[in-house]
């Protein structure tokens, strides 16, 4: 199968004078030129003309393009490098999409547009962190089922989390052992509370690593002063560490 220039052209969404330019330059040649000295391109030139049009949408110039396919020498390498990039373009703009609705949604309902987890989403400002610890799955699975959620649900999930974090203060605050009842109550809330995610150690069942991860986490909310501030200081922290990592011990 071929495609004349002006059929390749209004297929790819260009001029046939791109087409030519990119034929005088090097980047592009027709398959073939007939004895009428019309162009035609056939499944190899359309091929190249992808990759041309997928460097174009990145933002890279017709010289670093020229380059790019002169060094190539694996075409499926090439080929799954360009989807790796796709979809990390795909990824940002619905990334934007999802910004953009929670603002709208925010303004329809009434309220300020600029709660922080509402935009940035359920860890996206963790995700090398949340990797790092736990994998790539983790992140995916549990910023995939946030992004799910609905306006409302996000806000639902948000305020119980923010209750949770009010009944540890409180605990702390009412001077309860970490090995108290009331402390383990609320450690066996918070581990269920990560098994409500998606991606975590205790919502797969991993038993080993699901210590390993509430472990961590305690240790985490007291040397992360991020975390140290959402628990009212770094004593009010220590103190919840040291509930989950009894409830680890004993109950995990």
């Amino acid at each position: 199968m071929e495609w004349m220039i002006q059929e390749l052209a209004a297929r790819a969404g260009i001029t046939s004078r791109a087409l030519r330019h990119y034929d005088r330059i090097g980047l592009l040649h027709p398959s073939r030129v007939g004895a009428n000295g019309y162009r035609y391109y056939g499944p190899i030139a359309v091929a190249r003309l992808q990759r041309i049009l997928l460097m174009r949408q990145l933002g890279v110039g017709l010289p670093t393009i020229a380059d790019v396919l002169a060094e190539e020498v694996d075409e499926q390498e090439a080929l799954r490098a360009h989807i790796v990039a796709l979809e990390r373009e795909r990824d940002r703009i619905e990334q934007q999409i999802r910004s953009v609705r929670h603002t709208f949604d925010a303004a329809a309902a009434g309220i300020e547009p600029c709660m922080d987890i509402m935009l940035e989403g359920f860890n996206d400002r963790y995700r090398d962190e949340v990797i790092s610890r736990w994998g790539e799955h983790a992140f995916r699975a549990s910023n995939d089922w946030w992004h799910a959620k609905s306006f409302e649900q996000q806000r639902a999930w948000k305020r119980a989390a923010d209750d949770l974090v009010a009944a540890w203060i409180a605990a702390w605050k009412a001077g309860v052992s970490p090995t108290s009842e009331r402390a383990q109550a609320l450690a066996a809330r918070h581990v269920q509370w990560l098994s409500d995610i998606p991606g975590t150690p205790t919502a797969e069942g991993d038993r080993d690593r699901s210590i390993q991860m509430v472990n961590g986490l305690g240790q985490m909310y007291v040397e992360d002063p991020r975390f140290a501030a959402t628990y009212d200081g770094a004593e009010g922290a220590a103190f919840v560490r040291d509930a989950l990592h009894e409830y680890a011990q004993t109950q995990m």
